[in-house]
């Protein structure tokens, strides 16, 4: 749906004669998710503009890549204005690679968001803050690949189509299940919340391990180890909740500073500290605020964007 939305933008850049703009309109009317396509599509061109403003010749370098797209093919003005965007904006993209990965996938979330979806085969998907996820049925297969972030997934059975999620460190079957998947900078966690999931690593010629219920593990393309019990419950994120036993205060906020926007810092005098008990997601600052109620800690805000945890004076 967005790949339609970005060549619909794409052919009215210019001057649209009027039939062509009543075809797009009758496009989006077609379906929600046509819509929906479209104004994710509009959102990152608002984005995109205000980084494009932060470079050098930007505006008339924009300008004429949008002229030149409109005597190419489609697919080649598309190909020419995401060099662009990527070459001009580099820093700008750097900062924030998301919006890219929302842009195209076929569900997303941001920051601090939450969301859930039936798909066409019955199963439930959720994903967890700044995820994105495409989907591939067909008549042979159910394929997800998760492209950033967490999802929690409750497969709908299908003997004849297994339904499998694809990530950079392997392929996992689900084996009629419910299961948590957490990709990070380094390696992807499993964690298997009923059933069974098959995991086969990137790397060819690696044996495929089954992972059981309660079980978690580690994998990073060329292996899955068996995971050490964590000090968080890994589901429930999905009620809008975070779980922990006995976890350490520097582990807990930077579980925290996923759900929002900026910088929280931990000081290394505090960092150990332990901490117990359920918290809602919805609002860490007022998440944030209630910790001195339970340990010897301030939280000083400086900013909207930057929050310090540091022992109590």
């Amino acid at each position: 749906m967005v790949k339609q939305a970005i060549q619909w933008t794409l052919r009215l850049s210019g001057n649209a004669d009027p039939e062509l703009l009543s075809a797009c309109e009758h496009w989006r009317q077609a379906s929600p998710e046509h819509e929906t396509a479209w104004l994710r599509v509009q959102a990152l061109n608002s984005e995109l503009a205000a980084g494009y403003q932060a470079v050098p010749g930007a505006r008339v370098a924009l300008e004429t890549l949008e002229n030149t797209s409109q005597r190419l093919q489609r697919r080649q003005a598309l190909k020419l204005l995401s060099t662009f965007a990527i070459g001009a904006s580099a820093l700008w993209l750097a900062r924030d690679v998301a919006p890219w990965q929302r842009w195209m996938a076929d569900y997303s979330t941001t920051t601090g968001e939450r969301r859930r979806f039936t798909l066409a085969d019955g199963s439930l998907l959720q994903l967890n803050t700044d995820s994105a996820v495409n989907v591939r049925f067909d008549p042979r297969q159910r394929l997800l690949a998760l492209e950033r972030g967490e999802i929690l997934v409750s497969t709908a059975k299908d003997a004849a189509r297994p339904l499998r999620v694809r990530n950079r460190d392997g392929l996992f079957e689900a084996l009629g299940t419910r299961f948590v998947l957490r990709q990070d900078e380094r390696s992807t966690r499993l964690s298997v919340e009923e059933g069974s999931v098959a995991i086969a690593p990137r790397v060819r010629g690696q044996t495929t391990t089954i992972a059981e219920a309660g079980q978690s593990y580690e994998i990073n393309g060329d292996s899955a180890l068996l995971a050490e019990r964590s000090n968080m419950d890994s589901a429930a994120w999905a009620d809008g909740l975070i779980v922990t036993r006995d976890m350490r205060l520097a582990d807990f906020l930077a579980e925290i500073g996923r759900y929002r926007h900026g910088h929280l810092h931990c000081d290394s005098s505090v960092a150990d500290l332990r901490l117990s008990g359920v918290f809602r997601l919805d609002d860490t600052d007022k998440l944030l605020a209630l910790l001195p109620q339970t340990l010897p800690v301030r939280v000083e805000k400086r900013t909207d964007w930057w929050v310090t945890v540091s022992a109590r004076g």
